[in-house]
């Protein structure tokens, strides 16, 4: 790959006229760095010297292109690039899947919390869209059987081809279904669950962000009514399916932390409780089987 070689000041003058024309300079320097190959710590460095000489992997008029379609159309950057930076790895990312946010990289902080790399039981990611959760589990507890579940076909798909890339050797099999149905045959023998379902009540869909509203699909983010229809899914059928002092782990809406985990006691988990995300909002819970 041939590199696009130029100075630190000629490319803080692009980046300049370019927020000019909209758009935030976080997501132009994740462009720049995702897209451009030029690390979010060698920009720092540019702003203190200017005369510093960088190489770019795709030219400032592709860049500027790729910048011009987001700010019009508002598609993700994501989606754009094709990729997403996302715990110690990079992901594939196309429409067909949710994109994963940073502040779900706790669920897998949590179950690691709970389970270490020796541990050799099942494990499942329902609703696994892009692979996020699949791939993490399976290089974090490579001794692990993995299970990974969703009802889109081209989100199983990204998702086979992401693990395939980023953890080749892992032990994982992808159903097509609905949460619990396609594990069906290993039902009473899945230690840790995984899930981060769509969650997001109707009457919100319609106000977020077109970036997300019309670029992601909306099968990963409506809910129902309340937005909790999955979560009850999922929760109601942890009793049969999970073995006896599996944890279950669960993201959801910022406000449903209350409700979600009245779920969880009401379905017998046990050690009830919940966590939050980066800025301090209960949005994780998590359940013990008994």
């Amino acid at each position: 790959m041939k590199l696009i070689e130029l100075s630190g000041e000629e490319l803080l003058l692009w980046r300049k006229k370019l927020l000019l024309k909209g758009g935030s300079s976080a997501d132009l320097d994740w462009l720049l760095d995702i897209g451009g190959g030029l690390r979010w710590s060698t920009l720092q460095q540019i702003h203190i010297d200017p005369n510093r000489h960088l190489r770019l992997s795709k030219t400032l008029d592709v860049l500027e292109s790729l910048w011009c379609i987001h700010l019009d159309s508002k598609t993700p950057l994501q989606h754009l690039v094709g990729r997403c930076p996302w715990r110690d790895f990079e992901l594939e990312i196309s429409p067909v899947a949710l994109i994963p946010r940073q502040e779900t990289e706790i669920l897998v902080d949590l179950a690691l919390q709970k389970f270490d790399e020796n541990f050799s039981g099942l494990w499942a990611d329902l609703g696994t869209g892009s692979g996020a959760l699949a791939v993490a589990l399976a290089r974090d507890l490579p001794r692990a059987v993995g299970h990974a579940v969703d009802c889109s076909k081209d989100a199983l798909s990204l998702a086979q081809s992401n693990l395939q890339r980023l953890a080749p050797k892992s032990r994982v099999s992808f159903y097509l279904g609905s949460w619990w149905e396609p594990l069906r045959p290993w039902w009473g023998s899945i230690s840790l669950v995984l899930a981060n379902p769509p969650y997001i009540p109707s009457s919100v869909v319609d106000g977020l962000d077109p970036i997300i509203r019309e670029h992601e699909p909306l099968i990963a983010l409506c809910g129902g009514v309340d937005g909790l229809n999955a979560c009850r899914e999922i929760i109601f059928g942890a009793f049969n399916a999970m073995s006896n002092e599996g944890w279950l782990f669960l993201e959801h809406h910022h406000d449903q932390s209350d409700a979600v985990l009245d779920l969880m006691i009401k379905s017998g988990l046990k050690d009830v409780d919940f966590e939050t995300d980066l800025e301090g909002i209960r949005r994780f819970a998590l359940g013990r089987h008994p």
